[in-house]
């Protein structure tokens, strides 16, 4: 049993180690701040862009970690929120995805249900320089 116990705390801080690296290797990555509700993104380890996000509101959670980025849709609609509109975008955790808004006024605040919201013309940005470098070059990171 103690084994068990202490080969998961291994892998854990493994993984805690590697995720940072790994977000520093990719081309493209979007850095999350919920406490600021901002993201900044970067390309090859320069600093591009810097814009207010949305993330979730009281009662729902943005998770917190770094995934590659999964899947893109264009002219998404959301399947679990009677069709909301989710232009340019980027799936990274099963149905978490960054994407444009319609509740721009909103921007800079906790507003969504969990996805991480950004202007429209700010998302198209994204979605195209992930377009761009490759799905498996773009890293979605969320931090507190």
């Amino acid at each position: 049993m103690k084994r068990n116990a202490i080969a998961a705390t291994l892998v854990f801080c493994a993984l805690a180690t590697l995720a940072p690296m790994a977000a520093e290797a990719a081309t493209v990555v979007a850095r999350v701040n919920i406490a600021q509700q901002q993201m900044t993104v970067t390309y090859n380890g320069l600093p591009m862009h810097t814009w207010p996000v949305s993330t979730a509101r009281r009662g729902k959670v943005t998770p917190v970690g770094s995934w590659k980025a999964k899947w893109l849709s264009k002219n998404h609609k959301s399947s679990i929120y009677d069709n909301a509109p989710m232009p340019f975008s980027i799936f990274y955790n099963g149905n978490y995805a960054v994407h444009g808004t319609t509740s721009i006024s909103k921007l800079g605040q906790p507003a969504s249900a969990g996805c991480v919201r950004l202007h429209p013309d700010n998302a198209a940005i994204l979605f195209e320089m992930a377009k761009r470098e490759g799905l498996d070059n773009v890293m979605i990171v969320v931090e507190p």
